[in-house]
């Protein structure tokens, strides 16, 4: 047994420790040494500095190579135009202590995040600012771009508008009746905090998931992300409004026509791979090994043709922004505004006067126009360095109304009316 004395001792002991946890840990210094030179060379100088790279370059194929756009992904024009929309959002005021970080700073150090994925330590040592305040900058950045670029991102509303996407796919892919290419991607994160097996996915890793359905113009016009990667791939787009909007038949497709020279009347359609069913709405390969010169392989070698649009901007989204070339050290929430800050900065920039800066030739797979043949973008010697994970292909079972308008669309790719010169060459 304890004496009244000793028991007294151990609690007064208790509350001492307890007490000296609560107390605040006294700061070392209030700025690190390291970070104080920001006041005689800052970010803004090396701003000013980048855009000389450019104004002075001899000719316009330096001009489009030049530091600002290798810096941050875009030309100067455009980070101007960018801030001049989110200034006001991101800004912070001076206090009595220490001034505010510049917003054009604050966008400086978000697009260098997302342009190389580098280390809050490491963008610590270029901005000079602490790796706390950029924890607080990026999302607010991210937020504040997808707040104001909402409109870069817009599903067709009705059915002129749907009428001129499958236009374009038909005149730049020969696939009528396409009214978008759809894909999904995993995006590889750390282990969240207290998420046990949530976001731990079937292919072994943690992530996120990106369902995105693009145009033939290589833009997005619809983009998901942030389902736990637990979930099956089939089962991410069911958990989407596209897929409600397609299943109540709100999407408000043009009604169902007749292909060129066929009697029987065809839906529009979206394409994807095999990790996605085969319905009315949505068209797929015909699976496994096909025959050579066969209708089927024939349709095969046409879907892919309009498919593979996603499969470019994906490229290109994860070449641009590399922050999706290794796991994002950020908790879902912050990879999820990331994520859709890379996809609504990629619409914004595919849209600007300057879009051959950022997309210049050979950005995107080409085919000979004699032969078909496929000239590989320049984003595919670098895909095994993209965390970018495909869905899985998964065999399901399809309506026979499902099948019979693949088959429509089979039998119309092997007429004289929907036959493309080279297809045989490429069957």
């Amino acid at each position: 047994m304890y004496s009244d004395d000793e028991i007294i001792t151990g609690a007064a002991a208790v509350i001492v420790i307890a007490n000296a946890k609560k107390m605040p840990k006294k700061r070392r210094f209030w700025m690190r040494p390291s970070l104080r030179s920001r006041r005689i060379y800052s970010a803004s100088d090396m701003m000013k500095d980048l855009i000389l790279d450019d104004v002075n370059a001899i000719n316009l194929e330096y001009r489009c190579n030049g530091g600002f756009k290798n810096f941050f992904r875009m030309s100067s024009t455009e980070f101007e135009q960018l801030l001049n929309l989110i200034g006001s959002k991101i800004a912070a005021k001076d206090t009595n202590f220490r001034e505010a970080i510049p917003a054009k700073v604050r966008l400086g150090v978000t697009l260098r995040f997302l342009a190389t994925g580098d280390s809050y330590h490491s963008l610590m040592y270029l901005f000079k600012i602490s790796k706390q305040t950029i924890s607080k900058i990026i999302p607010k950045v991210c937020e504040a771009l997808i707040d104001v670029l909402q409109d870069y991102i817009k599903m067709p509303q009705n059915e002129q508008e749907w009428n001129l996407v499958a236009k374009d796919f038909n005149t730049k892919w020969n696939f009528p009746n396409c009214v978008g290419a759809m894909d999904g991607k995993h995006i590889s994160i750390q282990a969240p905090l207290n998420s046990g097996t949530e976001f731990f996915n079937y292919k072994g890793f943690f992530s996120i998931v990106l369902f995105a359905v693009v145009d033939a113009n290589y833009n997005f016009i619809y983009c998901d992300v942030g389902c736990q990667g637990r979930i099956s791939d089939g089962g991410v787009l069911k958990n989407t409004s596209f897929n409600s909007l397609l299943t109540d038949l709100k999407m408000k497709l043009p009604a169902d026509c007749v292909l060129p020279g066929r009697t029987r009347k065809t839906p529009f359609v979206f394409v994807g791979d095999d990790a996605f069913p085969l319905n009315q709405s949505i068209m797929k390969p015909y699976p496994g090994v096909q025959a050579k010169y066969s209708k089927t392989r024939i349709f095969n070698y046409r879907l892919s043709r309009a498919r593979r649009i996603s499969e470019n901007v994906f490229g290109i989204l994860s070449s641009v922004f590399r922050v999706f070339r290794k796991p994002m050290m950020l908790q879902p929430n912050t990879a999820t505004k990331v994520t859709l800050a890379s996809v609504y900065l990629h619409n914004f920039l595919r849209k600007s006067g300057s879009k051959n800066i950022y997309n210049p030739p050979g950005t995107f797979d080409s085919e000979c126009s004699e032969t078909g043949n496929v000239i590989a973008a320049a984003w595919r010697a670098e895909l095994q360095g993209s965390t970018l994970t495909n869905f899985t292909q998964i065999g399901r079972k399809s309506s026979a109304e499902a099948q019979e308008v693949r088959e429509e669309f089979k039998e119309y790719f092997s007429s004289a009316e929907g036959a493309v010169p080279w297809q045989y060459e490429k069957s």
